[in-house]
Order: structure tokens, then C-alpha cells, then sequence
């Protein structure tokens, strides 16, 4: 067997398998069906200062190889998750990844204050507007990927934060050191995509919002090349994410230089996905003679030209 763990910003994961936010709630759910204690962590759903609705539906449609979304951020607030599920979440065993949003630098500030060392690590999503510059995601430039880190930072004395980074921007690397230089300890990356599908009987996207969030297993090969790109420009760690649906795959984004990963859009077609994915994890470094999957981080040999 080998020896799965992995350290992260100071906290030991189990293993560098992670629930995505948005994918897996609070994990209620989910333990229903095994125990998600043997998971490396949970990101949970996106928090908020206050209770969200989220977008009308539909809000959630299917393409080959991909889904799309546009749920906007619906949760019950920071409060809630606090009051009525941190408690329970902790007493899994897993480690609590708080993925928290908002519409301005102040709301980042207070919620990560909120949170503060009542959580193992904060995720920042970034890919939100930003109402008071326009509707202008905080993630696309990178002086406003740096000013939200900066100010979350802010907010922050005990909790290890991880910045996550939106794809739709002009050089990943650069937002990546933005990420850094705001004082990000760790980068998980990637968000989702911006995509849309249309209704051809009705001429017209199929969902409300008409654009969402493109993930799932066609936007692998993006993702790892971000990743790398990614870890290549920073000296934190990275987690890197989209489109695994095996241990092969989360092998890839090892290589390219992640020090854990993030399953998300997989647990909607197979609920065991993230067990099955930690197994195969351990059968793989064992044929390949890895002691410790740490080991595979970083160890791409890209061909020279």
C-alpha cells in the first residue's frame, strides 16, 4: 500500500483527492452512500454573506462529454453553514475546505474573517462579478485577481487560503502570480468554463441564464495544461481540477505539477467516483512501485524541441 497523504499549506490531507465545490453540497448526501472521512477533503458549496437563491431554471444542461451550469452561488449563507453543518462536516475526519464568493472586496474580507480557524483552508472563487467594477469577473485581470487576494489575505490570521482561477483569461500564469503576489498560500485551478448550448427547436440557449459554466470530462485536456502552466509560474502549491473521472486522470494533473486534486463534475454520473478514484490511486503507485504519491507532483518531462 502506499502511503497517500499529502501535505497542503500545513494541513495533511489523507490523500490529494478533494470534492469540488459545487458538486458535492455540505457531504451529507454523499455520506449517505460511503464515508466521506476517507476522502483527502471537501470544498463545500460556494458561501456567501447571505443566503442565495441562485438563477431561475432551468440552470443545469447536458452536452457530449460535458454539462454546462449556471446555478449562481445557491446556498444558505455563511451563518447557516456554520451554525447548522461545520460541526458535522469537521466530525467526518475530513479536511474542510471553505469555498466562499462576493460581489465585493469587502464581502471577501468578512467572510473569510468569519471563518477564520474555524475551517482547515478557504477557497477563493474569483470567477464572480464584481458589482462596482462594471459586472467584470474579480478573476479575469490580474490587478484584481491580486487586490481580491489581498484583501481576503486581509480578513485572515489562522486559515490557509487557496485562491481558485478562473479559465477565461488572457495568460493563466500571469493571474497565477497575481494569485501569489496578493498572498495566496495555495492556487486551485480550473473553474469552469464559460460555454452555451442551444435549443434548436426553440432557437434558444437551453439555459435561463443563457451562458453557464462548461466542466466534465471534455475540458481535461485544458485543465492540465493550465495546471502545469500554473505550477511552472508559482512557488505555492497548486490543486488542479477538471474533468478527472479516474485515478489515470488525476495522475496527469500530479505530473503536471498539482499537489492534490478536485473531482467535481464525476460525482454526478458515478457517486463513487472519489472511492473508486482513491483506489486506483493506491493499485497505480503500487504497480509503478511509488512508496508515496507525493512523489509523482511535478515530474513531467515535456519533449524537447
Amino acid at each position: 500500500m502506499a502511503n497517500l497523504s499529502v501535505s497542503l499549506c500545513g494541513v495533511t490531507l489523507k490523500n490529494p483527492v478533494i470534492a469540488a465545490s459545487g458538486t458535492f453540497g455540505f457531504g451529507r448526501e454523499f455520506h449517505e452512500l460511503y464515508d466521506i472521512g476517507t476522502l483527502g477533503g471537501v470544498s463545500t458549496k460556494g458561501l456567501t454573506l447571505e443566503e442565495r437563491l441562485g438563477n431561475p431554471v432551468p440552470r443545469i444542461a447536458e452536452s457530449r462529454g460535458v454539462i454546462l451550469n449556471a446555478v449562481g452561488l445557491q446556498n444558505p449563507g455563511v451563518e447557516h453553514f456554520i451554525q447548522h453543518d461545520l460541526e458535522w462536516l469537521k466530525s467526518t475526519g475530513t479536511a474542510v475546505i471553505a469555498n466562499v464568493a462576493g460581489k465585493t472586496l469587502d464581502d471577501y474580507e468578512s467572510i473569510c474573517a468569519k471563518l477564520d480557524g474555524l475551517v482547515d483552508m478557504i477557497e477563493l472563487n474569483i470567477s464572480c462579478p464584481n458589482v462596482k467594477s462594471g459586472g467584470m469577473a474579480f478573476g479575469i485581470q490580474p490587478q484584481s485577481v491580486e487586490q481580491v487576494t489581498a484583501r481576503a489575505k486581509k480578513g485572515l490570521k489562522k486559515t490557509p487560503l487557496i485562491v481558485k482561477l478562473s479559465p477565461n483569461v488572457e495568460s493563466i500564469a500571469g493571474n497565477a502570480r497575481a494569485a501569489e503576489n496578493g498572498g495566496a498560500d495555495c492556487i486551485s485551478l480550473i473553474n469552469t468554463l464559460t460555454g452555451m448550448a442551444i435549443d434548436i427547436e426553440r432557437r434558444k440557449p437551453i439555459i435561463a441564464n443563457n451562458t453557464g459554466g462548461v466542466s466534465g470530462a471534455g475540458v481535461k485536456p485544458v485543465a492540465v495544461r493550465m495546471t502545469y502552466e500554473a505550477s511552472q509560474a508559482v512557488g505555492i502549491p497548486v490543486i488542479g481540477m477538471g474533468g478527472i473521472t479516474c485515478a489515470e486522470d488525476a495522475i496527469e494533473f500530479l505530473m503536471a505539477g498539482a499537489v492534490a486534486v478536485q473531482v467535481g463534475t464525476a460525482n454526478f454520473t458515478d457517486p463513487y467516483a472519489m472511492p473508486k478514484i482513491i483506489d486506483g490511486l493506491n493499485s497505480w503507485c503500487d504497480r509503478h512501485n511509488v512508496k508515496n504519491v507525493s512523489e509523482l507532483t511535478g515530474t513531467l518531462q515535456l519533449h524537447q524541441r
